[in-house]
């Protein structure tokens, strides 16, 4: 009766652990299963997509006449984009009708641009020039004139000296150069007013002597006479 007993409780075991067994490998068989579904319906990325990336665009350059584009290149002095303004003192007069401002087209300016480094081509290369396209507050205003960072380590003085401006008909002008602030501030306003500069009007620097500029203007105005 007892070896009975035991053998009832052998086959219940055994059978026991057999289902177990059938029921891990349902498990396994599941789980496998799963994968490959999911592997089926993620989309594979084409490699031709992958590889296949925009080409970068060109760098824009100044546009140039077909002329100055032939001759040989020189060092170039370019601004940083703006002009450092010192802060006029408390009191100072302001030219009035700075509320009348006229101020240049895009196509003025770069018409008197194109025109001004035709004419810096034509000078030649035995003294060192830049050009400056005038904005508002060079010819209004505070008049500060900032000159190229560049052309100012390499050229001018290392410290504030007087500058001369000889015009196109050999009239002088003296201006104060400020070698901390790289720009012209007194006597810039008078030669800037003499002159009737305005904004977008377009002014090759030429250094003929260690603080002495001859001075060519360009007219953005000219752009409606071409």
């Amino acid at each position: 009766m007892a070896m009975a007993a035991v053998s009832s409780y052998e086959e219940l075991r055994q059978k026991k652990l057999e289902e177990n067994k059938r029921k891990i490998e349902e498990l396994k068989l599941s789980h496998i299963s799963a994968s490959l579904r999911k592997a089926v319906a993620t989309p594979k990325r084409s490699s031709a997509k992958l590889g296949k990336r925009k080409a970068p665009e060109p760098p824009v350059t100044a546009r140039r006449s077909a002329r100055v584009a032939s001759l040989p290149e020189r060092p170039k002095y370019q601004d940083a984009g703006f002009d450092i303004i010192p802060r006029l003192r408390r009191g100072s007069s302001k030219r009035k009708g700075l509320d009348e401002r006229v101020y240049a087209t895009y196509e003025e300016r770069e018409y008197a641009m194109e025109k001004a480094a035709e004419l810096e081509e034509s000078l030649g290369s035995d003294f060192p020039i830049f050009l400056k396209s005038m904005l508002q507050s060079h010819v209004t205003g505070g008049f500060w004139l900032g000159l190229p960072v560049g052309f100012c380590r390499t050229h001018l003085p290392k410290k504030d000296s007087d500058t001369y401006l000889l015009d196109e008909d050999g009239v002088k002008s003296k201006t104060l150069y400020l070698a901390s602030k790289r720009g012209l501030s007194g006597g810039w306003r008078g030669f800037a007013i003499k002159h009737e500069l305005v904004d977008g009007d377009a002014v090759v620097f030429q250094l003929i002597a260690p603080t002495t500029f001859k001075v060519y203007i360009v007219r953005a105005s000219g752009y409606h006479d071409k």
